[in-house]
């Protein structure tokens, strides 16, 4: 039988305590269902019981938290929960996960970090390697950090410009029957870029980029028969691509680029058949210098806890199939 214990941690003032704990004391809710601990805040002081184990892991994590709200870093539920799943499963380099550098400030002031191992270690292959695959499902970060990495390096001059594209799997089927002009009909595949680069950047300014032709959004169409020099360069949702298309899109890198290719092989939009280009250039490309590879799990889910069931649920349903 599990030994019960107690912890108890003090900290500065009952303003870091309520900061710790989040709104009602959702922050602690989150811990304690995750690692199965009962926690309590009473002034400034959070109390912890449970088994030996259980009192140990919330006491760590509540440790860290106090660390990054003495950084003036907010709290988000967010990271409380992914945390808290990460040190509910035995897992060391939570702590890490709340303590990752930031990679980008937006201009509403969030700071935008990577919150898993495997997250890092796409974040520092952006930075060193010239072209970047991502891999993973929904959920992971692919594209939001991919974007941050963008917009930072044209904040620091890195690239001169910015472009950011996917396949319009449907359009060549359905644009005719969508009203108004080409930008348009391609608007609603580029919308899930536009939301990630407004979230980054603010929204007058943004457009401002886009009118100037600092920022390209488009179709990957579009990107035939170009050269794309000193760009960054995001090719999104590209398991949808051919492998014809693939090969276009990065034969067109140039100069003083960049490129960061993201997608999900478990949600390819193709026709029954086609093989999908993202699939293709895996078998082609590792081993190369000056591209990388970054694979993302289920755990590497940063949404709400229930998409990462659902992932693996998929994921079981499929290996029964």
């Amino acid at each position: 039988m599990d030994e019960v214990s107690e912890g108890k941690l003090v900290v500065a003032d009952n303003e870091e305590a309520a900061a710790l704990a989040g709104s009602q004391d959702r922050n602690l809710r989150l811990i304690e269902r995750a690692v199965g601990a009962r926690i309590g805040a009473r002034g400034n002081e959070i109390r912890v019981s449970g088994t030996t184990e259980q009192v140990g892991r919330a006491t760590e994590l509540l440790g860290e938290l106090v660390k990054l709200v003495r950084l003036g870093h907010p709290i988000t539920e967010g990271e409380v929960e992914y945390a808290a799943r990460m040190v509910g499963g035995g897992q060391t380099d939570a702590a890490d996960a709340v303590f990752s550098d930031v990679v980008l400030v937006t201009d509403r002031g969030k700071p935008v970090k990577p919150h898993t191992q495997t997250q890092r270690d796409y974040v520092a292959a952006i930075a060193r390697a010239d072209m970047t695959f991502a891999v993973g499902p929904a959920g992971t970060g692919k594209t939001y950090l991919g974007m941050a990495m963008a917009v930072g390096a044209l904040r620091e001059s890195k690239a001169s410009r910015l472009i950011l594209t996917r396949p319009a799997l449907e359009a060549g089927e359905r644009l005719g029957f969508l009203p108004g002009d080409i930008q348009a009909k391609v608007d609603p595949y580029l919308r899930p870029l536009f939301d990630a680069l407004y979230d980054m950047m603010d929204l007058e300014k943004a457009q401002r980029l886009i009118q100037q032709g600092v920022i390209e959004v488009a179709p990957l169409a579009f990107m035939r028969g170009r050269t794309l020099n000193d760009a960054f360069v995001i090719l999104d949702e590209a398991q949808n691509t051919t492998p014809e298309q693939m090969k276009m899109f990065l034969t067109r890198f140039g100069f003083g680029s960049k490129a960061v290719v993201t997608g999900d092989i478990t949600q390819t939009d193709l026709p029954r058949g086609q093989k999908s280009g993202l699939n293709h250039v895996r078998e082609i490309l590792p081993g190369i210098p000056g591209v990388a590879f970054v694979h993302f799990s289920d755990q590497d889910v940063v949404r709400h806890e229930l998409v990462q069931r659902i992932i693996q649920a998929y994921e079981q349903h499929e290996t029964r199939e």
